[in-house]
């Protein structure tokens, strides 16, 4: 029977990964589609090799990482639009870590890049598995802006020896800052001369439409003018020679070494990962009118991060650049990405050509994607909202910038949760009064409210969760508001309906209360309690303290029911 079973299973699946598919991929127009993959392709080239020596990686394998992410979340992902490959925003993360066990372009290097990737990508694709996307908003708004703005330090920092023509220092980003300004005099002005001029075309393509390939176009020019000039021998540093065809599949060196060395990085790029790739999905699927599953999209970009690491390459990322420039051109289905990454693997016979790219256009590219990823006016707003999360914004920005990376996160997600574990530890508990001619309540301290007292009563709203930190706060508050008022009013009712839980030390400081207002004669309602407030109050004893007749649905029910009457 089992057997019958799993046979009926099968077809099932596989017809619902079908459907699935055709959802995805159905609708396409062939003509738009197509000028969407060109876009995408000239964008994905520049950037995938600039991106590939920001990880410290051979460039080929920029393609590489751009392939096997694209073809993963193609077959896997819920987003019609998101673009998957090497992330300039993960690439200097990963980056920073793996130089401490390891030289760049080293075979060891490349073996622990292979290794983290494959990790990165099974972090990723359990939480899509396992619903646990909730796991990324430990990473608040600000702290996302003060991050994205420290990698983007990082990335200008590490790429200034190469658009001044320097020998590239190792070391903390304040060594690396020191010895360029000691070195500028030695900076090579032909070497400047093209990084700025990439720079330049990068932006004004930018700015008069977002299609223009401002990255390609400098490239081949910068790479044109290189081996025309023969500026090679004029101390401008290039590519060299290419390493390219297949890749070879398989993971090098894996160990318990490797796998326990690379842990660490692989769960904080796992959680930026999680981070963009879930912002960006929302993003565009909210702009695109169109439903996305971002745990499908998980396991898609999980899975391209495990196929790039075992492919010779390294881990991938939604990117939301990329995606804007799909949707820009018109791109509605996977096949956009797809073409884009069929034509990258009939381009990399040819790589070879690349031997004469300047150094310094990459890192141009690389000083572009940086100012991209650095909001000066999300700092701002943020600066305008609150201080104490513009704080927590440049903590996160100093502390990746000049620290590390993992540093920065678990700074700035610990004081983050010490700032909300604070605000909820000081709730405020409202004093009501009825609307005259309604039966609405607001709160009185209002300075609009037209919300009046009704004499003798005072009705208090429970915002949050009463639970062992905040509940003597309350206390106080409830003190003041009750106790201390002379006279004191004859009938108290809680409006719980904010107030959706309470633990056992809410439940001792509700039982201490109810004692000192019996003990003043003062009778007690309870309005708007949900179900698992009541559970718990059953559970404690102090449902029948209060009495099952003094809960109510409404606030004016329970004040109606419980009110004196006039005299």
């Amino acid at each position: 029977m089992n057997d019958q079973a799993t046979s009926r299973a099968r077809p099932s699946l596989v017809g619902a990964l079908e459907r699935q598919l055709a959802v995805r991929f159905g609708g396409a127009r062939p003509g738009i589609e197509a000028l969407a993959a060109l876009t995408l392709l000239v964008i994905a080239v520049p950037e995938q090799l600039a991106t590939s020596r920001l990880a410290g990686m051979p460039p080929i394998t920029g393609l590489y990482a751009f392939v096997a992410g694209t073809v993963a979340f193609a077959l896997l992902g819920s987003n019609p639009q998101l673009s998957v490959g090497a992330d300039s925003t993960i690439a200097p993360l990963f980056a920073a870590a793996l130089t401490t066990l390891a030289p760049q372009q080293s075979h060891h290097y490349a073996a622990l890049a292979g290794v983290l990737a494959v990790e990165v990508g099974v972090f990723v694709a359990a939480v899509g598995l396992l619903r646990l996307g909730w796991i990324a908003e430990f990473l608040s708004t600000p702290i996302i802006t003060g991050f994205l703005a420290g990698v983007a330090v990082i990335i200008v920092v590490h790429q200034l020896p190469d658009v001044l023509g320097l020998a590239s220092p190792s070391g903390s980003t304040v060594h690396r800052v020191g010895n360029v300004l000691s070195h500028l005099g030695n900076a090579n002005g032909w070497t400047v001369g093209i990084a700025a001029g990439v720079f330049a075309v990068v932006v004004v393509a930018e700015r008069i439409d977002r299609r223009l390939p401002g990255a390609l176009v400098g490239l081949v020019a910068s790479t044109i003018l290189v081996g025309a000039a023969g500026l090679a021998s004029h101390g401008v540093a290039v590519l060299g020679t290419v390493a390219h065809g297949a890749p070879t599949f398989g993971l090098q060196e894996l160990s318990w070494t490797t796998v326990h060395q690379v842990l660490p990085v692989s769960v904080v790029v796992a959680l930026v990962v999680i981070s963009q790739s879930a912002a960006t999905s929302r993003a565009f699927a909210d702009e695109g009118g169109y439903q996305v599953n971002v745990g499908r999209d998980f396991v898609g970009v999980g899975v391209g991060s495990v196929l790039a690491g075992v492919s010779g390459s390294f881990a991938v990322n939604a990117s939301p650049a990329r995606t804007a420039a799909i949707a820009t051109a018109g791109g509605r289905t996977p096949w956009t990405g797809l073409g884009a990454a069929g034509a990258v693997v009939l381009l990399v016979p040819a790589a070879g050509i690349l031997k004469d790219v300047p150094i310094a256009t990459l890192g141009a590219i690389l000083v572009y994607v940086a100012t991209r990823i650095f909001h000066v006016d999300d700092l701002r707003a943020v600066l305008h909202f609150d201080v104490v999360e513009f704080a927590l914004a440049i903590v996160t920005l100093l502390t990746v910038a000049l620290v590390g990376v993992e540093q920065g996160i678990a700074v700035a997600v610990v004081l983050a949760i010490l700032e909300r574990t604070r605000l909820s530890a000081r709730p405020s508990v409202h004093e009501m009064g009825r609307i005259p001619g309604t039966t609405s309540w607001e709160p009185l301290r209002g300075g609009r409210s037209s919300a009046v007292p009704v004499p003798g009563v005072v009705v208090l709203l429970f915002a949050q969760p009463l639970y062992y930190l905040n509940s003597e706060h309350v206390r106080m508050q409830v003190d003041e508001m009750v106790l201390q008022r002379q006279p004191p009013p004859s009938v108290v009712v809680l409006d719980a309906v904010g107030l959706h839980d309470i633990d056992f030390t809410g439940t001792r400081v509700v039982r201490g209360l109810l004692g000192e207002l019996n003990h003043l004669h003062i009778t007690v309602g309870v309005a708007r309690a949900g179900d698992h407030l009541l559970e718990n109050l059953k559970r404690s004893g102090l449902y029948d303290r209060i009495g099952a007749d003094h809960f109510y649905d409404s606030t004016d029910a329970a004040v109606k029911a419980l009110a004196p009457a006039p005299r």
